[in-house]
């Protein structure tokens, strides 16, 4: 081989996500790796994400973990603390939800709707002016469409995306059925620790991700608060849950942003002491909300 000739490859990335082919993690992750060529998993819960990654510590994941309607995604938060990933970054995508049909169906015909049951949840306000649609909850969104499309199941309608609607080729009927159409979902990007610093979007570190619990004293989580807040660490998220078997004790999942990456470092040594079992979930760049 001439010693001036030279092979070089691109990597496609292997993207798991929850759903299948139109699905919105579909769209978050093409949209997320725009320009990049990227394989999906689809897998038909988060569990089944979380294990593809662990099969292969090349894939990454991508999963839903909040909506400004549905709100936070619970068990999500628990299945990334076990899992041992790192977030490397998030989407946020704006969500418009089509109602769609077999093409040579029309109203008259409908007589039940199915779909994902947040998505469903999403266009109640839609739902209850048609009360007469029998309302069936389903794995996917796409999902819902596709097996319409496939099995010729007349008399029924999905709600998904309007991509989702073209791909399976169904008719849509009424676009932007959602109830609240400030509707966005964030959604976190995962890898296995090892791909951390190759994968993370080089751009500038100014959000993360982090869990713990506190001693079941009083003041205990307003004391982590305020060193937070000394350090100009900004509060963007807080949920608690319960731990199981430990009456009455909660876990802390917290999201903070902030201007200085050694400020917000120094503020983590400082509550460490008050905290236990503190982890960080992610450090990585803030997304921005699509529109």
């Amino acid at each position: 081989m001439d010693a001036g000739f030279f092979l070089f490859t691109t990597t496609m990335k292997k993207i798991a996500i929850q759903g299948t082919i139109g699905s919105y993690h579909d769209i978050a992750a093409h949209r997320y790796f725009e320009g990049e060529e990227i394989e999906l998993i689809c897998c038909s819960s988060f569990e089944d994400v979380f294990a593809a990654i662990h099969k292969d510590n090349q894939v990454i994941g991508m999963l839903a973990i909040e909506n400004t309607i549905a709100g936070s995604l619970l068990h999500n938060n628990e299945l990334l603390r076990q899992s041992g990933t790192q977030i490397i970054g998030e989407y946020k995508l704006r969500i418009s939800h089509s109602f769609v049909c077999l093409p040579d169906e029309s109203w008259e015909d409908l007589k039940e709707v199915n779909s994902h049951p947040i998505a469903l949840m999403q266009c109640r306000d839609f739902l209850n002016q048609h009360p007469q649609l029998k309302v069936v909850e389903g794995e996917d969104t796409a999902l819902s469409a596709e097996i319409i499309k496939r099995e010729n199941l007349r008399g029924h309608a999905a709600i998904c995306s309007r991509a989702a609607a073209e791909l399976y080729g169904m008719k849509v009927l009424q676009e932007g059925i959602e109830t609240n159409k400030h509707n966005f979902t964030r959604f976190l990007v995962v890898a296995d620790p090892w791909q951390v610093d190759e994968l993370r979007q080089k751009s500038k570190i100014n959000k993360a991700n982090m869990v713990f619990t506190l001693p079941h004293t009083e003041g205990s989580l307003s004391q982590v608060l305020s060193i937070l807040s000394f350090y100009k660490i900004n509060l963007t998220k807080i949920q608690s849950l319960p731990i199981i078997g430990r009456e009455w004790e909660y876990q802390f999942y917290v999201d903070v942003t902030f201007d200085d990456y050694l400020r917000y470092k120094q503020s983590i040594t400082a509550i460490s002491p008050l905290t236990k079992e503190l982890k960080i979930l992610g450090e990585y760049a803030e997304g921005k909300s699509n529109v």
